[in-house]
């Protein structure tokens, strides 16, 4: 199944304890602290894994690394919906493991050294990239609740869009604020108004189409 062709697309969420225009994506080195915690998760609008559907379906990842992205050392968790049933879960987890194509899940998974028990839970996603509010939960194992950031002058909320043509991951997000950040399950964190990237990504076997 690993050389399937594959497709997701849909909506895409990435919060961490970096400052709101998250470093990482520019410099390539995370701010204010040493390391990179956080989560990372897509609703599936459509998508398949060969013939295997994937439409409606749930993911999340938890992460944490000690320095930078391209140091190495990382530790994940993933989360799968616990509505996909057996070919699903195969299929999201080989995606996610990178053994299926697409250069950002193939470095991700070069650079994690620890990857826990996957788990199948329910997965609670709520996403308006427009007014750039958005909420996951996996109850027992992370909570993140997203809200527009704010001009501190007028407490006006602040739109900012950040475009990377050439990106891997996403090529434009809405950068918003990550009020609630918490990992609780094998990859432990808490953070406050730290940053969130929202996005609609569109990725394949081939890499980021869209």
């Amino acid at each position: 199944m690993a050389d399937a062709k594959w497709r997701m697309r849909g909506q895409y969420m990435k919060n961490c304890n970096c400052i709101a225009a998250c470093p990482c994506d520019t410099t390539g080195f995370p701010y204010p602290g040493k390391g990179c915690e956080g989560m990372a998760g897509m609703r599936i609008i459509e998508g398949n894994f060969g013939k295997v559907k994937l439409n409606g379906l749930n993911w999340a990842v938890v992460y944490s690394w000690p320095g930078a992205l391209h140091e190495g050392n990382g530790s994940v968790q993933p989360y799968i919906d616990k509505k996909a049933n057996e070919e699903q879960r195969t299929a999201l987890l080989t995606i996610l493991s990178g053994k299926a194509g697409n250069a950002w899940f193939e470095v991700l998974a070069s650079i994690v050294t620890t990857v826990h028990e996957p788990q199948f839970v329910p997965i609670t996603w709520e996403f308006n990239k427009k007014k750039r509010r958005a909420r996951v939960s996996v109850p027992g194992f992370m909570e993140t609740q997203v809200e527009p950031l704010k001009i501190p002058a007028t407490n006006d909320e602040q739109q900012v869009i950040v475009r990377m043509p050439s990106g891997m991951e996403y090529k434009e997000f809405q950068v918003a604020q990550s009020v609630v950040l918490k990992g609780m399950g094998a990859v432990k964190f808490d953070y406050k108004n730290t940053h969130s990237s929202l996005a609609d990504v569109d990725h394949t076997q081939k890499g980021l189409q869209a």
